[in-house]
This record gives C-alpha cells, structure tokens and sequence, in this order.
C-alpha cells in the first residue's frame, strides 16, 4: 500500500482499535493465479508479536481449500471513509487551487492463512465472536439459545480461519497534509453530514487534539 509519510500510523493501540472498529474485513488470498476475496467478521486477539486474526468461512467457500501456506493473505479493514469536497477548504477562497479528495483509515494486515477444520475448535470461536457481537444487547443471543443438534449442524457447515500477524500498514489520511484553515473547514463541514462522515470528522478532531496535547 502506497502510505505517503503524513499519513503513516504506527501506535499499536490505535491500529488495534481500528480493526475492532472495522468488525469485518477483506480477505484476500492467491492460490494457482486466482484473487481470491471474501467479507469475514474477525476477531483480533492478542496472541504472538503482532495479534492474530480469526473467524470463519463457510465449508462450501472454495477459497480455504486453496490456501498456499508459503503466500501471505491479506485482510483489508476500513473503519471509517469520507467524500472531502473542495468546497470545504478555506484556502478555495484564496486561490481555488484544491481538488476533491478522500479521507480514511484503512489497515492491511498480513500472514499465512491457517484452516481449522475442527468442530470443537470453530465452536469455541463462535462463542466468542458472538459474544463480542451482543455485547450489550438486551437481551443478548447467546449459542446456547438454539438447539444442540441445530448448531452442531450449523457448525459442520463452516471451518474456522485464523491469520498470525505477521505484518501490517495502516494508513490514516485524515488531511494531514492541510494547513489547520482547511483541517479546520473538513472537520466543520463532515460534521453535519452523515455518519460516516460524523464519525471521521470525530476522529479528526480528537487527533488534532492528541497532536496539541503532546506540543
């Protein structure tokens, strides 16, 4: 991924935080030629130098019969993404030379993609990955609540998938590159869009803050 210096992030905490917020990712593989790409909901755990990544995928999804463990996967996390319209810089008034853009957070987190076609195994990670999930839903839907031979059927119906970490880019492009008019402005004009843009020009802010904190 091309990360200009600006926008390079290297805080473990906040990439951590990202992943967790993205909640489903883009995995990517390479087998025999072919891209490979599927949606998953992954959990990020702490586990070796750098986390590790695990869900699952369903049994009839050709992609985990095609892994080559000597290729890295790739999963792609977007958290948050917002339209930047020229419009909103102050500098438009003084000279007009802006262009549209697009701000983000974007992780790339790569490693060999491990299978594990083991019920016990799956289960357990269908519990936590549920539990995350209904994490403060009342009330909460638990495993628990659907017939024991109803999931164990639905459990033979998926394999679960873990990635080791083995190395990850995280560009946050947040306007860093802007002089704090034009910040100023993007952060003024996202907040009265929509979530998502609410949601970034939040995180601007509470960077640009960070960043005079730390002055």
């Amino acid at each position: 991924m091309y990360i200009p210096g600006a926008f390079a992030e290297e805080s473990p905490e906040a990439i951590a935080d990202a992943i967790r917020s993205a909640r489903i990712g883009e995995l990517v593989t390479l087998a025999n030629g072919v891209l490979e790409a599927t949606p998953v909901p992954l959990l990020f755990e702490a586990a070796g130098p750098r986390g590790r990544l695990v869900g699952h995928l369903a049994r009839a999804n050709p992609q985990w019969r095609s892994v080559d463990p000597a290729t890295e996967a790739l999963v792609i996390f977007r958290p948050v993404d917002a339209y930047v319209s020229p419009s909103l810089y102050a500098t438009k008034a003084e000279h007009g030379k802006v262009v549209p853009t697009w701000n983000y957070v974007t992780v790339h987190a790569y490693g060999p993609l491990v299978v594990h076609d083991d019920v016990d195994w799956v289960e357990a990670l269908v519990r936590r990955l549920t539990d995350h999930h209904e994490a403060g839903r009342e009330p909460a839907w638990s495993v628990d609540d659907a017939p024991v031979a109803f999931t164990r059927a639905m459990l033979r119906a998926i394999v679960g998938i873990e990635v080791p970490i083995t190395r990850i880019q995280a560009k946050w492009k947040l306007s860093q590159n802007r002089s704090e008019a034009d910040i100023d402005g993007v952060v003024a004009g996202l907040s009265g869009g929509s979530d998502a843009d609410r949601r970034l020009a939040a995180l601007m802010a509470a960077r640009r803050g960070a960043a005079a904190d730390r002055s």
